[in-house]
C-alpha cells in the first residue's frame, strides 16, 4: 500500500480538530511560552493502557517547563470501561474517551497517540490480555510511533508484574520495553523504513506512584519535585493537571487543583541507567541539530526582545527564524519547528482565519459551499496571496473582515477511521497504515491559505466546520459530518425473538443529499422471512428523514445470526446506518456503523409485564427488557417517595446507582418498604467505593474488587433448586454459553447467611468465588443484588442472559 509523504506530515505537524474555534489565537504570554519552547529541542514519550493511566501533571511539566515535545502513548481507547455519563459502551464508548482525552492534551499540551489495540474488559495479567491483542502487532504499532515521535525518553506508568494491577497495565509496561529496543532494529518493522528511520531513544524508566493502596515508591529512586509554578501561565502544574484529568468525565475524574511540593518517582527499566537525572546525557539546546546552533541564537535574541505589549513587532524575527529552519538538513526537527513558528508568527501578528459550511451535513462525492474568513488585527505587513487556489493578492489592513466563498468537495466519509471496519474482539482493523497512531481522522475537506507575511510566503491547512450560534451555548463548532447518500439506521445491536413470534422492526432513512429514491431490502438468517421483501422510498428534501417498518419472523431451523439493510439509490449500494454521540464537553461526533444487527430466537417465558427502572450511571437495560415485552418506566425520585410502587411487578436499579445518586439515603428506605410488601427489587452491580450508603440489601453484605473476566469460564448452580434457577425458566450452565467480554465485577462478600448464594466461577488458576448472584427473601418480597454483567449481555442479546435476568425479576408463589 502507499503511504502518502503528506500522512506524514501531518502526523508531525498539525494540531487535530478542537472543540472551540479552528484559529489559532495565542495570548501574549503562551506566544511568549511558544518562542521559548522553539529552543528546546527535545523530546519524552509517556506510554500506559488506557485513557486516564497517564500521569497529566508530568505530561504538563514536561511540555510546559522542561518545554519538550510530549506524547502520551495509549494502547487502547479505554472501550471496554465504564460510562459514568451515558449508555454507551464497547466502541461507543472508546469514541468518547478518546475525545477525553484530546481536550486532556489541549490542557496539557502533550500529544496523543494510540495503538490499535482494544480494551476488552479488565484482565488478571499479561498473558491473558496477549491471548485477545495481537502481541505482534501492537508491539509494531508502538515502534511506528516511536519511530515518527522519535522520544529522547520513555516513560512508563506501570511495571511489567502483578503490582500493576490489571494485565492491561502490565502490557503495555511490557510494549513500551520491547518497543525500545525495536523501535532501534533496522531487521524489526523493515517496512515502516521506506518512511521513517530507525530510533534509538535513550533509556526507559518507569514512573512509579503511591495510589489505591500501593506504593511502589522508594527513597532511593530518582525524584523530581514537578510542583512549580508557570508565572506565564498563571498556573502551577498541578492546577494544570487537575483541570487535564478533568476532562475524564466519562470516568468521573473530576479532580481537585493542587499546589505546591510534589515529588515523582523513577525506578530504571533498561537503557542507559542513571539515579541522579531523568535527563542525563541528553542536550535539548540547538547543538545537537547539525546547523542548528545559529538558530538558537536567533531565537534567543527573538525571545529576548519580545514586547508582550505588541506581539507583532516579534514577526520579522520571527520570519527570519523560519526561514533558517527550512534549510535545515534534520527533516525531523525541521517539519517539527516550522510547525511551531508558523502557528506563532500567525499568533503574534493577530491573523486570524478559518473556512466553515453553511451546512452541518454533505454526501459524500457533492460540492460544498465553504466560506473562509481571515482578519489581521495587528499593523503587521501580511498580504492574502490565496485561498484554495482562488487569487486574492489582497494586503490586509488591520481590522478589516475579508470573506471569500468557494466550493470544495467532500471526498472522504467522516467515518472514525478504526471504526470503519469489522473488528475481532482484540484489535481494530486498519486498512492505512500511514494513520495507525493518529488520534482521529484527517479532517476530510481543508482549506489552504496562502500569505505573504513580511515578505516571505506561508501557507496554513484549515479544517472545514460547521458552526453555528445556540441561544444557551453561544457559538459552537461542530466537525463537518460527509456522510453517504442514504442512510438505514436501526437502533438496536441486537434483537432478541422468543419462539416464532414475529417482530416489528423500524428502520430510519435519512437522505443526505436532494432528490435521493431507491429501495431498501432486507437480508435475514436462512429460513427466517422479513414481509415485505423490499420497501421503495422517495427522499426529494436534502435531511429528509423517513421510518419504514419489516416484519422479521423466526422460522426453519436457524436459531440466529444476522439481519442487515442494503439500499439502492442511484445505481449505488449503501449499507451504512447513521449515530450521533453529543456531549457538550467533547465535539458532536458522528460515524456510520454497518445496517445490520444479530437476532437471536431464544426460548423464553416471562412472568409480570411492568418493570420501575432506577437509572445509575447509564445502561441499556430498559431497552433490552422492552424487547422481550415488558413495559419498563423510569422513575424519578418523586415517583419512588411519593408513588405507588406496588405497580410494578419488580424495579431494577442501573449499573452503579449506589456509587452516583445523591439522595440514596431518603430512596432506600422506600425501596426496602416495595421489598417488604412483597416487591422484588434487583440491584445491579456497583462498585466498591465510593458507595453512598453502606448498607445496600435487607441484611448486610460487602462489596469487593473480585472479578471473573474469563466470559467462558464455567459456572457452577450452587442451588439447582432455588426459583431464580427454575421460574420461569429452567437454568443450566448451558444458559452461560455464548457471554461477552466478562462473566462479572465487584463480587459480593461477607454476606449474611440470609442471603442465597446461587452461582459459583473463577478465572483459570483461582478459587471459586460465590459472590456473583445473592438472593434473600424479606418480608413479602425478593431482593436480588447481582454483580453479573447483564449490561453487557442483555444489549448483546445473549439468551442465557436474557433467561436468568428475566427469572430474576419474576415473582414465584415463595414471594
Amino acid at each position: 500500500m502507499k503511504f502518502p509523504q503528506t500522512a506524514i506530515l501531518f502526523f508531525l505537524t498539525i494540531p487535530f480538530f478542537v472543540s472551540a474555534q479552528t484559529s489559532v489565537q495565542y495570548n501574549s504570554a503562551e506566544i511568549k511560552l511558544g518562542i521559548k519552547k522553539l529552543n528546546t529541542v527535545g523530546s519524552a514519550l509517556y506510554i500506559a493502557a488506557h485513557p486516564d493511566d497517564e500521569n497529566t501533571r508530568l505530561l504538563s511539566y514536561l511540555a510546559k517547563e522542561k518545554r519538550l515535545r510530549t506524547g502520551y502513548l495509549s494502547l487502547t481507547r479505554g472501550d471496554g470501561g465504564q460510562n459514568l455519563i451515558g449508555n454507551e459502551q464497547s466502541e461507543l464508548l472508546g469514541l468518547i474517551r478518546t475525545q477525553e482525552l484530546l481536550a486532556a492534551r489541549r490542557t496539557d499540551g502533550a500529544e496523543q497517540f494510540f495503538t490499535r489495540a482494544i480494551d476488552f474488559g479488565f484482565s488478571k495479567n499479561p498473558e491473558e490480555t496477549f491471548r485477545i491483542w495481537d502481541k505482534e502487532q501492537v508491539l509494531g504499532d508502538a515502534v511506528w510511533v516511536i519511530r515518527k515521535f522519535r522520544p529522547d525518553i520513555i516513560i512508563t506508568r506501570f511495571p511489567e508484574d502483578a503490582r500493576a494491577g490489571h494485565g492491561q497495565h502490565s502490557a503495555s509496561a511490557i510494549i513500551a520495553r520491547e518497543a525500545f529496543v525495536a523501535a532501534a532494529d533496522p531487521e524489526r518493522y523493515p517496512e515502516q523504513l521506506k518512511h521513517v528511520k530507525v530510533w534509538q531513544a535513550k533509556r526507559v524508566v518507569w514512573n512509579t506512584a503511591n495510589f489505591g493502596g500501593n506504593n511502589t515508591t522508594s527513597p532511593d529512586q530518582l525524584k523530581i519535585d514537578i510542583g512549580a509554578f508557570n508565572p506565564l501561565l498563571g498556573k502551577g502544574y498541578g492546577e494544570i493537571a487537575a483541570e487535564s484529568r478533568t476532562n475524564h468525565k466519562s470516568q468521573g475524574f473530576g479532580s481537585a487543583r493542587q499546589r505546591g511540593e510534589a515529588l515523582e518517582y523513577f525506578s530504571p527499566v533498561t537503557g542507559d541507567l542513571t539515579k541522579t537525572d531523568l535527563f542525563e546525557g541528553i542536550s535539548f539546546d540547538w547543538k545537537r541539530v547539525a546547523g542548528g546552533e545559529s538558530i538558537g541564537k536567533m531565537i534567543s535574541l527573538a525571545d529576548k526582545n519580545f514586547d508582550i505589549d505588541n506581539p507583532s513587532e516579534s514577526v520579522p524575527e520571527l520570519v527570519k527564524v523560519l526561514t533558517a529552519l527550512e534549510k535545515l538538513k534534520d527533516e525531523y526537527w525541521r517539519n517539527q519547528k516550522t510547525a511551531e513558528i508558523k502557528n506563532l508568527i500567525a499568533a503574534a501578528a493577530g491573523l486570524w482565519f478559518e473556512s466553515y459550511s453553511p451546512q452541518a451535513e454533505q454526501a459524500i462525492g457533492d460540492s460544498l459551499t465553504v466560506r473562509s474568513q481571515v482578519i489581521l488585527q495587528s499593523g503587521a505587513n501580511v498580504i492574502l496571496k490565496h485561498i484554495d487556489g482562488l487569487d486574492q493578492n489582497a494586503v490586509l489592513k488591520q481590522g478589516n473582515v475579508r470573506t471569500v466563498t468557494n466550493r470544495l468537495y467532500a471526498g472522504v466519509i467522516t467515518e472514525p477511521y478504526w471504526l470503519k471496519e469489522k473488528h475481532p474482539i482484540g484489535m481494530y482493523v486498519n486498512t492505512d497504515p500511514m494513520i495507525i497512531g493518529n488520534p482521529e481522522n484527517i479532517p476530510s475537506v481543508q482549506s489552504n491559505f496562502v500569505f505573504y507575511i513580511n515578505n516571505k510566503e506561508i501557507s496554513y491547512t484549515r479544517p472545514v466546520v460547521y458552526k453555528y450560534t445556540d441561544q444557551v451555548r453561544g457559538e459552537i463548532y461542530r466537525p463537518l459530518v460527509v456522510a453517504p447518500t442514504v442512510t438505514a439506521t436501526i437502533s438496536e445491536k441486537a434483537y432478541v425473538f422468543s419462539g416464532n413470534t414475529a417482530k416489528t422492526i423500524q428502520v430510519h432513512l435519512k437522505s443526505f443529499k436532494e432528490k435521493s429514491s431507491g429501495t431498501i431490502v432486507p437480508e435475514v438468517p436462512a429460513g427466517w422471512k422479513a414481509v415485505p421483501e423490499k420497501i421503495n422510498f422517495d427522499l426529494p428534501l436534502k435531511g429528509q428523514e423517513k421510518t419504514v417498518e419489516f416484519s422479521i419472523i423466526p422460522a426453519g431451523n436457524e436459531n440466529g445470526g444476522f439481519m442487515r439493510f442494503t439500499i439502492n439509490s442511484g445505481g449505488k449500494e449503501f449499507n451504512r446506518g447513521n449515530k450521533v454521540v453529543d456531549y457538550d464537553h467533547i465535539p458532536l461526533q458522528t460515524l456510520f456503523p454497518l445496517s445490520e444487527a444479530r437476532v437471536e430466537r431464544i426460548d423464553l417465558k416471562t412472568g409480570g409485564k411492568k418493570i420501575g427502572y432506577i437509572a445509575g450511571a447509564g445502561d441499556l437495560i430498559p431497552e433490552a427488557l422492552e424487547q422481550v415485552g415488558y413495559q419498563v418506566s423510569i422513575l424519578s425520585e418523586s415517583q419512588i417517595l411519593s408513588g405507588n410502587l406496588s405497580s410494578y411487578d419488580a424495579i431494577v436499579t442501573g449499573v452503579r446507582l449506589y456509587n452516583v445518586n445523591e439522595n440514596l439515603n431518603v430512596i432506600q428506605p422506600k425501596l426496602m418498604e416495595y421489598v417488604n410488601n412483597g416487591g422484588t427489587l434487583l440491584v445491579q452491580y456497583n462498585v466498591s467505593n465510593p458507595l453512598k450508603i453502606q448498607q445496600i440489601g435487607p441484611y448486610p453484605f460487602r462489596l469487593s474488587r473480585d472479578r471473573v473476566t474469563d466470559e467462558n469460564t464455567r459456572v457452577t448452580l450452587l442451588a439447582k433448586d432455588h426459583p431464580v434457577l427454575n421460574y420461569p425458566n429452567k437454568i443450566t450452565e448451558k444458559d452461560f454459553e455464548g457471554w461477552i467480554q466478562e462473566r462479572g465485577l465487584y463480587f459480593t462478600s461477607d454476606a449474611d447467611p440470609k442471603y442465597s448464594r446461587i452461582l459459583s466461577m473463577n478465572d483459570p488458576g483461582e478459587k471459586a468465588n460465590d459472590g456473583s448472584l445473592i438472593v434473600a427473601d424479606y418480608g413479602k418480597g425478593r431482593f436480588v443484588y447481582t454483580s453479573l454483567v447483564f449490561f453487557r449481555e442483555l444489549p448483546a442479546g445473549i439468551p442465557g442472559a436474557y433467561r436468568l435476568f428475566v427469572n430474576l425479576i419474576t415473582k414465584t408463589s415463595n414471594n
